[in-house]
């Protein structure tokens, strides 16, 4: 009999290894599917993220115990032995459970045999014995030691590295590291003028207030969050949303653009805070099927919200302009690890270049289109300084209409690696890594 659980846990790895899915978004699909509930739903939640975020870990310890390269063994196979590697090493699972469990799940006698082998060796010590190992030496290699001790690949290691030490925190690398594997509070927002925070369960937000972090339990039970009255939202997302609605902006302030709007969170919150003062939110998304989101996530805010699917880097054009353009650039997610783990097994070093040009381009496009005197608040989830101070750097060298102008939301331990810049920090702040720049179009002298 093949374990229910695991099973499930084994679906959700298959179809984020072969289809790009995101283990949070399907994790609640394949739970209902399966009929999973309580304990057994904890079971493969710890399973799957445990597994994913510990890959690199375990794929040194397996290419110890392993007969063969493992570029050679089967994806499936491979998945297989990471869950089975993730219960022997971080989970309270006997090492013959584990083994059979996992050896039942490969099924046929070769795939069987080989997988019992294996991790037969995996058990012969624990998790700090097969670091001292299969980790390089910190003082030959700190880079590859970190790596393999906390789960990032080589190449993070080194970019997070390079954004600490422009923050002033170079020797926090480890701290960072180890915050992008520990699974993070759902943390819920409260959607001005249709929701109070005092209405959510949960401690509040210590930066934004209108959110709140819970200490478990599924949101989708949270009536106002059922209702499309609050929603889930990491607490640096909200405080985005929050630096380009609360920037001093002199004249008109009716019309606001948010492009790369999907799937709608900022959005939502920047609709809301938009209502309130009998402003409208322009909200673009190149995506149809995230355009859908959005639309979804403006459904309970009141006004004349406009959802358009179209190209962040050719926004609609607004008679007279627009006032407020937020830019949430896509970028390599590194910020996000705590929620997706898999971004860093995705990205490579070699699209840091296409995503900041792509960058680029969407903040040119927007300090095009806002008026003379508007705002315009370029962020993204990543500290990378490709993705922050060279987009930054460069926009400032090549715009002499734009400037930069001072951010400060009053955190400590905040300064972005360009002056007047914010970059939020995991380990120092407790929200996923945004960072943010505000910009001003200037008002053209007069002849």
């Amino acid at each position: 009999m093949v374990d229910p659980a695991r099973e499930a846990a084994v679906e959700v790895l298959t179809a984020v290894r072969e289809a790009d899915a995101y283990a949070n978004l399907v994790l609640p699909v394949v739970l209902r599917r399966h009929g999973l509930t309580g304990r057994d739903a904890g079971l493969v939640t710890e399973l799957v993220s445990g597994t994913i975020r510990r890959r690199g870990t375990y794929d040194a310890v397996l290419a110890a115990c392993s007969d063969r390269p493992l570029e050679r063994v089967e994806p499936a196979v491979l998945d297989l032995l990471r869950l089975g590697t993730h219960q022997l090493l971080a989970m309270r699972v006997p090492p013959h459970a584990a083994i059979s469990t996992t050896v039942d799940l490969a099924g046929g006698r070769g795939t069987g045999g080989f997988v019992n082998a294996v991790l037969r060796r995996v058990s012969e010590r624990d998790r700090e014995a097969w670091l001292r190992q299969v980790a390089p030496p910190r003082a030959q290699a700190s880079d590859r030691h970190d790596a393999v001790v906390h789960s990032h690949p080589v190449w993070v290691v080194a970019e997070l590295r390079r954004a600490l030490a422009a923050a002033g925190g170079a020797e926090e690398v480890e701290a960072l590291l180890a915050a992008d594997n520990a699974p993070p509070r759902v943390t819920l927002v409260a959607r001005p003028g249709l929701a109070e925070r005092t209405e959510l369960p949960g401690e509040p937000t210590p930066f934004s207030r209108y959110g709140v972090a819970l200490e478990g339990g599924d949101p989708g039970t949270v009536p106002a969050v059922a209702e499309g009255r609050a929603g889930v939202q990491d607490e640096g997302s909200q405080l985005v949303a929050l630096a380009l609605a609360e920037a001093a902006l002199e004249g008109r302030d009716g019309t606001w653009l948010d492009v790369c709007a999907g799937p709608g969170g900022k959005s939502a919150l920047l609709a809301s805070l938009a209502a309130g003062r009998g402003a409208r939110l322009i909200a673009t998304e190149r995506q149809h099927h995230r355009a859908r989101l959005v639309r979804r996530n403006l459904a309970a805010v009141p006004g004349d919200h406009v959802v358009l699917t179209a190209d962040g880097t050719r926004p609609p054009l607004v008679g007279g302009g627009v006032d407020r353009v937020l830019v949430d650039a896509p970028c390599t997610g590194l910020g996000a690890l705590r929620r997706r783990p898999e971004a860093r097994w995705r990205r490579e070093r070699g699209d840091l270049k296409a995503l900041s040009r792509l960058q680029e381009r969407l903040l040119a496009a927007a300090l095009d289109v806002v008026r003379p005197g508007g705002l315009v608040l370029y962020a993204t989830c990543s500290p990378v300084l490709a993705e922050t101070e060279r987009v930054v750097s460069r926009t400032v060298r090549r715009r002499d209409d734009a400037t930069l102008v001072p951010l400060d939301l009053g955190i400590a331990a905040s300064a972005g690696p360009v002056p007047g810049t914010v970059q939020l920090w995991p380990h120092r702040h407790g929200t996923d890594a945004m960072f943010l720049a505000l910009f001003r179009r200037d008002v053209p002298s007069s002849a």
